[in-house]
């Protein structure tokens, strides 16, 4: 969700300066197509409210694979600064995500304190919800996992990484850039 805050005030800081919506029609991205995979992977392995994922074998490959078509959406459009900066971010989570089995590990705490008690309680009690499995002593690289969050009285709040952070500053970088200029 930090992610729609970022898309929010890029649009938000793109207009201040003087852009325009329909001038980021000018941006040539190549193989946008590719972010129609990753979409579909992480609608389908993780869960919606109170149903399961409709795809529940394999999840932590599909969740690599994920990742592989954003990174590989990253490489071919790497001519764009803040293309990279969104990068990076996908490029941490990716490390957390490969480095604990095809799961994103996330911190309990982070998630009570943005609202997400039941998540945090599922996680709890199954050690992995979908795409997401619980911060502990087995953890790798937990600075790199969900342990910031949005408090529960933030709209849209959630817990999010230092990934996310940075592949959210990257976004609002390129809408509030490529608003302005193509």
């Amino acid at each position: 969700m930090p992610l729609l805050w970022a898309v929010f005030l890029g649009v938000l800081v793109g207009y201040l300066r003087g852009g325009r919506i329909k001038r980021l029609a000018a941006v040539r991205l190549r193989a946008l197509w590719l972010l129609l995979p990753p979409l579909l992977i992480q609608l389908l392995i993780f869960p919606l409210g109170k149903r399961d994922p409709i795809i529940t074998w394999g999840t932590p490959y599909w969740h690599i694979l994920s990742y592989l078509f954003l990174l590989a959406l990253v490489v071919l459009n790497r001519r764009y600064p803040e293309i990279l900066v969104m990068g990076t971010g996908l490029f941490l989570n990716f490390l957390a995500i490969v480095a604990n089995g095809g799961y994103m590990p996330a911190s309990v705490e982070a998630l009570r304190q943005a609202g997400m008690k039941t998540v945090a309680q599922a996680l709890e009690e199954g050690r992995h919800l979908g795409n997401t499995i619980l911060m502990g002593a087995g953890t790798r690289l937990n600075f790199l996992g969900d342990w910031l969050f949005l408090p529960a009285w933030f709209p849209l709040s959630s817990a999010f990484s230092l990934g996310d952070v940075i592949l959210g500053v990257g976004a609002a970088l390129f809408l509030s850039r490529r608003m302005v200029r193509p």
